[in-house]
């Protein structure tokens, strides 16, 4: 029998353990694989019912009750279809794994209407029209390239936002920075809207200048190899805010190479080789690659796991700075 992937029907009996719960609450228990403000929204719109009927979200059930969902999945956005390229690595029918190039808007936003990974992602797949943003669960900036993982379907979307919740999402960052480190670390310094410039992120201090608009960001970082006036580092996201690499690595003092918003004047060593001053300057963007990704699949439920490797661009600025001395 053929099956509408747009179409959801399910069918669950209220145990008796959740006597006395919320409509909404029971219904989260039974159809986990969706989210509560998307069950919510189907109570208000009569698709999903009670015995039958309309119900309220907040009334109590008594168990014994049968919960009927039928729904119809709608486009999320206005967003057109369009082909532009992108490497995938790894693609089944719940999830995507993208190796983002640099350059590629991964959202439409002011600046960039279309031509994005979103776009993009709806030509390669059309289904992607009834997941929110297009099954897009964490971004990557412009010019920061690797992998991300997309949703393809609703419950995928709900497991992988609920992962990253929960921090089991595993993000790991290769990066070349500015100045020369010892060893690692953690970074644990909340960020938030930079107070004077609404399109930059900064270090925030609770009951200052952050008010209440700081959230918490934890980065650990390692040192993977040292040179004359650079360092090689390694990532580990805790948490997931817009531009936390790069604000918390200028924040320590070693902001990222070719890095234009939090980097300051590029800094040149006094006794760099020509060619490596070259090479600095003429490198096009923050020196920052997503490495490595793992997650829990979100229908196998077996832990997951890609690795990419670092793109060319980065490659060569590291030959050339393996080529120098080596620090004192």
């Amino acid at each position: 029998m053929f099956t509408d992937p747009g179409e959801i029907a399910l069918q669950a009996e209220v145990p008796s353990h959740l006597s006395g719960a919320r409509f909404d609450q029971a219904a989260a228990e039974l159809f986990a694989a969706y989210s509560r403000t998307r069950l919510q929204q189907w109570i208000r719109e009569g698709a999903l019912r009670v015995d039958g009927r309309v119900g309220k979200t907040r009334e109590k059930l008594l168990g014994g009750e049968y919960l009927t969902l039928k729904a119809r999945l709608e486009a999320e956005g206005e967003w057109q279809p369009q082909p532009v390229p992108f490497e995938i690595v790894y693609e089944d029918a719940s999830v995507i794994v993208v190796n983002k190039a640099a350059g590629l808007v991964v959202h439409p936003g002011a600046g960039n209407p279309d031509g994005t990974l979103l776009n993009g992602l709806l030509h390669h797949c059309e289904q992607l029209a009834t997941v929110p943003r297009a099954g897009i669960v964490h971004r990557l900036d412009k010019d920061t390239t690797g992998l991300m993982v997309v949703a393809k379907t609703l419950e995928a979307h709900h497991s992988l936002t609920s992962q990253l919740k929960d921090r089991t999402v595993k993000r790991h960052y290769r990066a070349l920075v500015q100045g020369v480190m010892t060893g690692g670390g953690t970074i644990d310094v909340p960020i938030g809207r930079h107070p004077a410039s609404r399109t930059r992120m900064a270090v925030l201090r609770p009951g200052r200048e952050g008010g209440n608009r700081y959230r918490e960001a934890i980065s650990h970082y390692r040192l993977v190899e040292r040179f004359v006036s650079h360092s090689h580092v390694e990532v580990a996201l805790e948490t997931g805010r817009t531009h936390q690499i790069r604000v918390h690595m200028a924040h320590l003092g070693y902001p990222l190479v070719g890095d234009v918003v939090y980097g300051g004047r590029l800094r040149l060593s006094a006794g760099g080789s020509t060619k490596l001053s070259t090479a600095l300057r003429e490198f096009p963007r923050q020196a920052l690659h997503a490495l490595r990704l793992s997650f829990i699949h979100p229908i196998s439920g077996e832990a997951v796991e890609w690795e990419s490797s670092l793109p060319e661009d980065m490659q060569q600025l590291l030959r050339v700075l393996q080529g120098e001395s080596s620090p004192v």
